[in-house]
């Protein structure tokens, strides 16, 4: 095992899960605020795991910011992509110019980005882009691993540490971002590697892709997964042969995320690969994810049902960057509001004995396919 290798696994094993008084206790309260049991479903929920992140039962996400990993792609030289090699560092640049759309976003709710250079392939020296290149793009995996093991577990440190630099700046909470051209070829080779699941269920259009660039994108992931054979019961064998230094830092920074003890935010289907990475190496990380919004991409569902999470957000988004972050974290202000500010029963004067009765799911589920959500 290398020096490296080591040193992230003393974080995994450094990992404690959450407080589970303070999660109980922030239930406690939440029951007993002058609303029906329950009434306000995925915020209670959020307010609750906030505790259980925190150790306590209120909670503020004032300061927040979306942590963006850039890196390009050997994989795009297949054409498996709409876009130019290129946008990736262009758009690495406009996350600075706030013309993006996490940057409008994050703006628009009043959170910061860290935009982390992990391996555009370009020199990139902007004041506001932090460099950790680990070199100029990851390998085509068409032809060969993307990575070595080394450069891996490299990437995924890189992700502990700007976590760590979030968490020494006072962020309360953070979200997963990326820019990468190919990059959802990557994370669905990397799904697949992990789980086993066919291509055809997993692979999406991505940016956008035409029906027969879709079905050569399909063929090359079987094809790379062929030649490979990742190890699905060693998540970095699995990123170092078919994923990418985007991924393996994104996977880091949910690592760091929990050793830190922060709620962390995953955006769309690249975010939730990145997290079930990291949830392969401790399954503990997944108490710290928030999910935000269900990705268009069809592996995003097949990613959450492996973490046991569920979407809050359904807004037909396939943007990626770390778009869902700032609007997911409006969502989790409001649940901090809940749990603060809303009065209880006594405080509202109303005897509560009435809801003896409905506390239970039975008083008010109804046939699902009379509602919304079917």
């Amino acid at each position: 095992m290398h020096n490296n290798e080591k040193e992230l696994e003393k974080y995994i094993s450094g990992i404690t899960g959450i407080d589970h008084s303070a999660y109980a206790a922030a239930r406690e309260r939440l029951d007993s605020l002058v609303k029906p049991p329950g009434s306000l479903g995925r915020l209670e929920d959020i307010a609750a795991k906030l505790a259980g992140i925190t150790g306590h039962i209120y909670n503020a996400v004032d300061k927040r910011c979306v942590i963006i990993m850039c890196s390009d792609n050997g994989i795009a030289e297949e054409g498996v992509a709409s876009a130019p090699q290129s946008v990736t560092y262009a758009q690495t640049i406009n996350f600075t110019r706030g013309i993006t759309g996490v940057a409008v976003l994050a703006k628009c709710f009043n959170s910061d980005l860290m935009i982390v250079d992990v391996g555009v392939n370009a020199e990139v020296n902007h004041p506001d882009i932090i460099n950790r290149k680990i070199r100029k793009s990851t390998w085509n995996i068409a032809n060969q691993p993307a990575m070595s093991r080394e450069e891996a577990v490299t990437a995924m440190l890189v992700g502990i540490e700007i976590v760590g630099d979030a968490h020494k700046k006072g962020y309360k909470i953070i979200g997963v971002g990326e820019m990468g051209i190919g990059n959802t070829t990557t994370s669905s080779a990397v799904l697949c590697g992990l789980t086993g699941l066919n291509v055809d269920l997993t692979v999406g259009k991505g940016a956008g892709l035409s029906n027969e660039g879709y079905e050569k994108k399909k063929q090359i992931i079987k094809n790379v997964l062929k030649t490979h054979e990742p190890d699905p019961h060693d998540p970095i064998d699995v990123i170092s042969k078919v994923g990418g230094f985007d991924i393996a830092a994104m996977a880091g920074a949910y690592i760091g995320a929990a050793y830190y003890k922060l709620p962390v935010v995953i955006d769309g289907f690249i975010s939730a690969v990145a997290a079930l990475v990291a949830a392969r190496l401790t399954n503990l990380a997944v108490q710290y994810m928030i999910p935000s919004h269900a990705s268009y991409e069809p592996g995003y569902a097949h990613a959450m049902k492996e973490l046991g999470l569920e979407p809050v957000l359904m807004l037909n988004m396939r943007l990626g960057e770390g778009s869902g972050c700032p609007i997911m974290f409006m969502v989790v202000d409001a649940a901090c509001a809940i749990i603060r500010y809303m009065g209880t029963f006594a405080e509202a004067a109303i005897d509560e004995k009435y809801l003896e009765n409905i506390k239970g799911k039975e008083s008010f589920l109804i046939d699902e396919t009379l509602t919304c959500r079917a």
